[in-house]
């Protein structure tokens, strides 16, 4: 029989109303780590999926990787690459690579009798992965994107759309300016979309490849690059390495010299952004781990001061030190996992109330998504309870050798 196991629950378990002191102090030391738990899951959660929001979206109009023109990725213009057979044969032998996507860029202007405005035109292929814009669609369709032939449609974002009073199935001119002059060419509105994401929103708009192509001039088989997607994105910078190392400085067909740059190499802004959220993150969940900690500290203290007499009677009994401390380290034992329930109930209900209804909301102009968006990890959250109950009693630890000097004698002379 395991002796300290057994006083624990009875002390666990104890309803004497003349434990005045321990009963509030136990409650205390519960809510500390109920609290404590409750916000670090909260934590988490939210700045997952803050950071897998935004990363999502920024991959949706970037792809994992891209392979375009080494002077594309040094000076930002668009220089052309001829995609051929042993460029894709290399792409296909990298395991990590799922799927690639032929683009095409070329800027141009979207004109309507009383405004206008400045926009990228990205013709994309038959193969492009249109789940992202799916997702973002809030008006209209996606129009079938070809390389072959020209659907003179165009998808274009909410803000373009309220900046040039545009709607779905309206007519709109589009003009290009190359060094034989101004081209304009007329495309139909067959969609809205919105990503909240301001600096691709104000100037992307998706039509075909084939338009794209043929409006800056290039040959069939002429792209501005391809992006690749992968299997895992916390393997991006070791995939990128790996082809880089195989297609970086080699040339296409024409002579033109090839890069690869992963997403995160192309803008290192908001990744750098999001990588600082996980400071605060670690600085949120060792407050929290202090404040359970202090609190259960001081509640085991104040319930071995108060059960001083019961612990001089073990001593007087027989009982070891080391039985008494660890009966008293069970006992707060339960007590954190008490806490860890509350705390768990607590944080997951509010992440599950803020997934489906969507509760809090944002400035989607300022923070690009219009909710708190939030992810449940659940490997993640075992972890946290794990880690919680760990230090809890590792803390305790220490306190717990106030017992040994408790002498049998002097805790039961006023008894």
């Amino acid at each position: 029989m395991n002796l300290p196991l057994f006083l624990a629950r009875r002390i666990n378990s104890d309803e004497d109303k003349s434990q005045k002191v321990s009963r509030p102090a136990i409650r205390i030391a519960t809510a500390g780590v109920a609290i404590g738990l409750a916000v670090m899951i909260i934590s988490v959660c939210v700045v997952m999926g803050f950071k897998h929001s935004v990363r999502d979206k920024v991959v949706g109009f970037g792809g994992n990787i891209q392979v375009a023109n080494a002077l594309t990725h040094q000076t930002g213009e668009e220089a052309p690459i001829l995609l051929g057979d042993s460029i894709q044969h290399i792409i296909k032998e990298e395991k990590a690579v799922s799927s690639l996507q032929r683009y095409c860029y070329r800027q141009g202007v979207l004109k309507t009798d009383n405004d206008f405005l400045g926009v990228v035109l990205k013709g994309i292929g038959p193969e492009y992965d249109t789940t992202f814009i799916s997702t973002n669609i809030v008006s209209g369709s996606i129009p079938q994107f070809s390389d072959s032939t020209s659907s003179n449609k165009l998808l274009i974002s909410k803000y373009m759309a309220d900046k040039l009073r545009l709607k779905t199935g309206n007519k709109v001119f589009a003009y290009f300016i190359d060094h034989n002059g101004v081209r304009p060419r007329r495309f139909t509105i067959s969609g809205i979309y919105q990503t909240n994401l301001s600096q691709y929103d104000q100037l992307v708009c998706f039509t075909d490849l084939y338009t794209a192509v043929k409006l800056n001039g290039w040959e069939k088989g002429m792209v501005s690059g391809v992006e690749l997607s992968v299997t895992d994105f916390e393997a991006i910078d070791e995939t990128t390495l790996r082809l880089s190392g195989r297609i970086s400085g080699a040339t296409d067909a024409n002579g033109a010299t090839l890069s690869v740059a992963s997403i995160r190499q192309l803008n290192p802004q908001i990744f750098s952004w999001l990588d600082l959220l996980d400071m605060n993150v670690w600085i949120i969940l060792a407050l929290m781990i202090v404040v359970a900690g202090v609190t259960i500290v001081s509640g085991l203290l104040i319930i071995i001061l108060e059960r001083t007499t019961m612990i001089g009677i073990l001593k007087a009994l027989g009982a070891r030190n080391d039985s008494i401390r660890h009966t008293f380290l069970w006992f707060a034992a339960f007590i954190v996992g008490k806490g860890l329930l509350i705390g768990n109930l607590l944080g997951l209900g509010l992440v599950v109330l803020q997934k489906y209804t969507g509760l809090v909301r944002l400035d989607p102009e300022t923070y690009y998504v219009p909710t708190v968006p939030v992810e449940i990890n659940l490997p993640l959250i075992l972890a946290l309870n794990v880690a919680t109950l760990a230090i809890c009693i590792f803390v305790l630890v220490a306190p717990s050798y106030l017992i040994s000097h408790i002498h049998p004698a002097k805790s039961m002379r006023y008894e």
